[in-house]
């Protein structure tokens, strides 16, 4: 059968199902040619191949270009990843102050990773004035969504006394929830929580889940930490565990 485009409007959500699925040789064409066809969704899965080099060659110049036709078409998540190309430099030179303004359009529309993406810019002043309290706003109600990058955010404002009151009971709360949710962070600040009360044993298999999706950047903080740790065996066990070399229980990534 020969796909075209005139034929890939007419197609029912179940046929167009199948093409799209992982298992399809031909799954990138079809998408090729669904966001040739305008559809938004294809818009901005093909910009996320080209991101990525998923299927394609990698080329962030024309990511960013299928972003725009999507968020033309007011596809949220199109418009969160144009934040992040000027975040990240992505295509685009990295500007702060333009990626802050498409996060809010991605979080005015209810989008979880608008809302942290944005939040984040917040609490941190980058792009926008700081502003911490409606960063924590944002934050929680990302969290509330499930968003564990989101949640390990409001662990850091109780560890931090940032806008609430310290509590480190809330902190590790939170950090334990991350964790469990698969943010890296997460995973070693519960870690960290752990150690502090001793708990070396229940600390080593959430430090040897970091590395499952965890930045090079990250990973050199953590073990640099780590090294600085007045517990030997944290020195020596945690180090191992983080990079890999060492049993420590289920692993297995979420």
């Amino acid at each position: 059968m020969t796909l075209d485009i005139e034929r890939l409007k007419a197609m029912g959500a179940d046929e167009l199902s199948v093409l799209l699925s992982p298992d399809n040789v031909e799954r990138p064409a079809v998408i090729k040619l669904a966001a040739e066809a305008g559809f938004a969704d294809a818009q901005a899965l093909y910009g996320q191949m080209l991101l990525d080099g998923t299927g394609v060659g990698k080329d962030e110049g024309a990511a960013i270009r299928w972003f725009r036709k999507a968020a033309e078409q007011g596809h949220a998540m199109a418009i969160n990843m144009i934040g992040r190309c000027y975040d990240l430099g992505w295509g685009v030179p990295v500007d702060k102050a333009r990626a802050a303004e498409w996060f809010k359009i991605a979080a005015d529309m209810g989008l979880e990773w608008g809302l942290y993406n944005y939040a984040t810019l917040l609490a941190l002043g980058q792009g926008v004035a700081e502003d911490k309290p409606a960063a924590l706003e944002l934050f929680r109600k990302a969290a509330a969504m499930g968003n564990a990058k989101a949640i390990n955010f409001v662990g850091s404002f109780y560890e931090d006394g940032w806008v609430v009151d310290r509590d480190m009971a809330v902190a590790a709360y939170h950090y334990r929830r991350a964790a469990e949710g698969g943010d890296f962070r997460g995973c070693f600040n519960h870690a960290r929580m752990l150690a502090s009360t001793g708990d070396i044993d229940g600390a080593l298999p959430w430090l040897a889940r970091v590395g499952d999706n965890a930045t090079p950047a990250f990973m050199a903080k953590a073990e640099a930490w780590l090294v600085a740790s007045g517990e030997a065996r944290l020195r020596s066990e945690g180090v191992a565990a983080l990079n890999g070399r060492q049993s420590c229980g289920d692993n297995a990534p979420i």
